[in-house]
């Protein structure tokens, strides 16, 4: 284990000693309790690193690769989310469990890069009062409950990013499209059509391809249909990661292992290969028989995106929105009105009735 405190992600007001919290629209950490502002002062940018993918999965990161921080554990949906020593959370971020037990230090890879809020609070909760407002069949109990609702809180969540060169040889088919006259009897006369056919042939190539971050989302505690939807992220505004800009914000800690988030990546670097031979094969049909893809420099970035996020209780059920923290984009878990739905469809009925009646009247 490592020895010494956990990170401090405290920025203390050097007017006041409040906590100073990091504000996206100047790139400063201000103090909500006097109004103080702090320039960050940051040296020139540096490159973000890549680790290499070998080393971590024998264990042979260096120390200065490595972080321990103190995690609260949610027994629900089993986020796992920073906080600082003297805060007791009394409810989960993700799902609004009201009781989320500490799990004390956690060692892991430390991030090396992340995406600074660009969205403020207030925006990302326009955005969801807007994007709640779009759901006509949204309860009604819903919408105000979450319009006077707590703030959102932002949160970085955790991911993976993977480089790695790759040469694929493959073996398929491609197909020519010709075309055939026949004669066939139609409604007791003959006629002339075209019939298409497809000439193959066997084919055989090499394919290679350099992927540059591939994005895997590494947290289980959101339905990943939510996060995917969040997506484009602009990964070149990735700066290198400074605990300066976590403050006023939690992370959260990854769950999915680095060689699981790999299989992932590969899953879908694979996609992107079969897309390549198909180009490559050419003509007018492809089939793939075989590719075996040899895989080179497997490289690595912990990265941590920023979400705003808001997860409410409603009679009994959890809902919960999340905002692109860089694009304002909103997505959430669509919630649906019983007697909405009733109303339309009843609507919906007495029209097509008062239809019928006025055709039947005009027969």
């Amino acid at each position: 284990m490592m020895d010494g405190p956990a990170p401090d992600h405290r920025f203390p007001c050097g007017a006041c000693g409040s906590d100073m919290r990091f504000d996206p629209g100047t790139g400063n950490l201000v103090c909500d309790h006097c109004g103080n502002t702090e320039t960050l002062d940051r040296d020139a940018p540096s490159a973000i690193a890549e680790r290499d993918f070998r080393d971590a999965i024998e264990a042979r990161l260096p120390d200065t690769a490595m972080e321990e921080t103190r995690v609260s554990r949610c027994p629900n949906c089993g986020a796992e989310v920073a906080f600082d020593p003297e805060i007791h959370a009394t409810e989960c971020p993700f799902c609004a469990t009201p009781v989320v037990t500490d799990t004390g230090a956690h060692r892991h890879i430390k991030p090396q890069a992340l995406l600074p809020f660009a969205v403020d609070e207030a925006a990302a909760r326009q955005g969801m009062k807007d994007w709640l407002g779009s759901l006509w069949f949204a309860p009604n109990g819903l919408k105000d409950y979450a319009r006077k609702g707590r703030r959102m809180q932002g949160i970085y969540v955790p991911y993976w990013t993977f480089d790695a060169d790759t040469a694929s040889r493959y073996s398929g088919q491609r197909g020519t499209v010709y075309y055939e006259t026949r004669t066939v009897m139609r409604d007791g006369k003959r006629q002339t059509v075209r019939v298409q056919k497809v000439r193959w042939r066997a084919v055989s190539g090499r394919v290679a391809r350099f992927f540059d971050d591939v994005l895997v989302l590494a947290s289980t505690s959101l339905p990943k249909g939510h996060t995917d939807a969040l997506e484009p992220w602009d990964l070149s505004a990735l700066v290198p990661y400074s605990p300066d800009f976590l403050a006023g914000f939690r992370a959260e800690g990854y769950q999915v292992p680095l060689e699981d988030g790999f299989g992932t990546a590969r899953t879908r670097m694979d996609a992107q290969i079969a897309h390549d031979v198909r180009f490559d094969i050419g003509g007018d049909r492809q089939r793939i028989d075989r590719i075996d893809t040899d895989i080179s420099d497997v490289t690595f970035k912990h990265v941590l995106l920023p979400v705003w996020l808001a997860a409410y209780r409603f009679r009994g059920k959890s809902y919960r929105f999340v905002v692109n923290g860089q694009t304002g984009r909103v997505q959430g878990e669509r919630p649906w009105s019983a007697w909405k739905i009733a109303l339309a469809v009843g609507a919906g009925l007495i029209l097509a009735a008062v239809l019928g009646y006025v055709y039947a009247l005009n027969g």
